[in-house]
């Protein structure tokens, strides 16, 4: 059920005493579903079948299906991201150290730091948001085994630059593609970079398969690892020739997928869309920035992610947070505080400072977006954040008396 926002007489924020402008919660990301009779008609086949799991005939399908759409050899369906990236780290042979951005959500470093393996935290492009090719290499010793690029907010790394300082220090090359599913870098599909790469097909992505997540590979060694990996390491019937979990996708999963993947143009319209109506509701005012998509490349649109200076607009990313989520808009922090302030990994000393993701964790603010937001709820997030600005010293004297910054945080 999308939300209807509350039009009652002149504007006044919540905060401020005012009505609350969305009966229901307005989420960053609510789940984009395909078409619901499809999904259903391929779940009736599937319990007609009585194959739940073990690499069925949908999981089969929708490999093949997302190495078509991505241009690669091999896409191995696993059973979430975490799992794809924890997967691929052990098939690709990372151990010791690896160097990885701390600007990510903690799971790509909990899938290193689960195995043994060491995340060595650096800094980012400004411009970007994704790893700087130029301060990798200060990093690198004798224990670095691999580099690990996250594509954030889709936007392609610098891979030829990332490729570069790999070949040059003979590490491998993999990529955290979580936010990157349909985008493209240098003409070719987010996919077949590095060794290897992994996908979360999670609900709040803008494509999911209830739950899941994929490995894709060009390099057959690496992609017959995956598949016995993630089977218990079995190659046959009783036949155990690797180490292994249990990380297979289950038929509805993939089921869900395949109805998914066949609304894919559909749901990254609509996210292009709102990405479009939220930069021209916000236009021209200062110290607000959204994060802009590369022109002539292929990309889903997922995330509306604005930058807040508070010397420029007024208010603080937080205190602006604590606004709208007075009005039921559950606009969410990415990624605060990074990695490398979470534990098990804030007690460490950083190889190297981190200014620029410090800088951007504490500016980034992620607002709803999806098939579930409709332009009239965009036109009343954008209303809401023109009024909090010009009310600034108000809303600073509001959340400061009632500690509504500090509930505005809560996941």
């Amino acid at each position: 059920m999308k939300s209807k926002p509350v039009t009652r007489g002149a504007p006044r924020l919540a905060l401020l005493g005012g009505p609350t402008t969305f009966v229901a919660a307005l989420h960053v990301g609510r789940p984009n579903i395909g078409d619901r009779a499809r999904f259903a008609q391929r779940i009736e086949v599937m319990l007609d079948r009585r194959w739940l799991t073990n690499n069925g005939a949908y999981v089969r399908e929708l490999e093949s299906r997302l190495a078509g759409v991505l241009g690669v050899q091999h896409c191995i369906a696993v059973c979430n991201g975490t799992t794809a990236l924890q997967i691929m780290a052990k098939a690709c042979g990372l151990g010791g150290e690896v160097i990885m951005p701390s600007f990510t959500f903690v799971a790509t470093a909990h899938a290193l730091e689960w195995q043994g393996v060491t995340p060595v935290f650096c800094d980012i492009d400004p411009a970007t948001h994704n790893i700087d090719p130029t301060k990798v290499e200060e990093l690198i010793t004798s224990e670095t085994s691999a580099i690990l690029g996250v594509h954030v907010w889709g936007r392609s790394c610098d891979v030829e630059a990332l490729e570069r300082v790999a070949v040059r220090h003979g590490l491998s090359l993999c990529f955290d593609a979580a936010h990157a599913f349909a985008c493209s870098s240098a003409g070719r599909m987010i996919g077949g970079g590095g060794v290897a790469e992994a996908f979360s097909f999670h609900a709040t992505k803008f494509f999911n398969t209830l739950e899941g997540g994929a490995i894709t590979t060009n390099n057959d060694e690496v992609a017959a690892r995956c598949r016995r990996m993630r089977d218990f390491g079995f190659t046959g019937v009783d036949r155990v020739e690797s180490l292994g979990i249990n990380g297979k996708m289950n038929e509805a999963s993939a089921a869900m997928g395949l109805t998914n993947l066949e609304a894919l143009q559909t749901f990254i319209d609509a996210n292009e869309r709102n990405h479009r109506l939220y930069r021209f509701g916000l236009e021209g005012i200062p110290g607000l920035t959204l994060a802009q998509y590369p022109q002539g490349e292929r990309c889903n649109f997922q995330y509306v992610v604005m930058e807040v200076d508070e010397t420029a607009c007024g208010l603080s990313r937080d205190e602006l947070q604590a606004v709208l989520r007075a009005e039921n808009v559950l606009a969410r922090r990415y990624f605060f505080p990074g990695c490398h302030r979470m534990p098990p990994y804030r007690d460490r000393v950083l190889r190297a400072p981190l200014p620029e993701t410090e800088r951007l964790a504490g500016r980034t603010l992620a607002l709803p977006t999806g098939t579930a937001v409709s332009a009239q709820d965009i036109a009343a997030v954008c209303r809401v954040i023109r009024l909090a600005l010009s009310d600034a010293p108000a809303v600073k004297a509001a959340v400061a008396a009632t500690g509504a910054g500090d509930a505005a945080v809560a996941p």
